[in-house]
This record gives structure tokens, sequence and C-alpha cells, in this order.
């Protein structure tokens, strides 16, 4: 059986998905097929990075301290591999990064439309 905490990281991986798509879907129709494409990717860089901090979560939670994986070093190393790849892609691709950027605010929009259905849905 699933706990709360668990049940809203599910919650928040799906609207992530759901928002990700449409986002994407709506931002090829009105700007083209390579906005849309560089919001998904973004999304995608988005929903990467939730794991990895829900992995680091995780990972502080069950042993008390910090592991390798919550390193300072490996987390700056995270965030120079995803800067890397969105270069690659604004450079090889010529995709513009304001829909990079935009895709990659997708899983905090996820957080804040999970906070407000716990604020409407809250089970005491």
């Amino acid at each position: 059986m699933m706990d709360s905490y668990d049940r809203a990281l599910w919650r928040i991986v799906r609207i992530s998905i759901a928002v990700g798509f449409v986002g994407a879907l709506i931002a090829g129709m009105i700007w083209g097929p390579k906005i849309g494409a560089g919001f998904l990717i973004g999304a995608l860089l988005s929903l990467v990075n939730l794991q990895w901090w829900t992995a680091v979560a995780s990972a502080i939670a069950g042993s008390g301290k910090a592991l390798l994986r919550a390193s300072a070093i490996v987390l700056t190393l995270r965030y120079l591999l995803i800067g890397g790849v969105i270069y690659a892609i604004v450079k090889i691709l010529k995709i513009t990064p304001a829909a990079l950027l935009a895709g990659l605010l997708v899983s905090v929009a996820a957080v804040m439309l999970e906070a407000l259905y716990e604020l409407i849905y809250a089970r005491t």
C-alpha cells in the first residue's frame, strides 16, 4: 500500500507527463514543430531532474545521512550535464532556448498543481 508521500509523488510525475505533452502539443500548434519539440525536450529533462531529486531525498531519508548520490559534487555534475545537453540541442537542432526553458518548468508546475490538489482534497 502506498503512503501519502508516494501517492503525491506519483501524481506529480503523472501531472508532469501530462503538462509536458499538452504543452508541447499547444506550443507546436501555435509556434511550430521546432518550438513544440524544444518544449518536450525541456519537459523530459525536467522529469529526469525530478527523478534525480527524488532519489536524493529517498537516499537521505532512508539512511539519515547524505550518500554519494547526494553529494554536492555529483549534483553539480548533473546540472553541468543538463546544461551541456541544452547547449548541444540549441546549437545542433537550432531550437530556441526559451522553448527548452519553458519545458524545464514542467515539474515546477506539476508540484504547484499537486499542492493545489492537496489543498482542495485534503483529508484530515
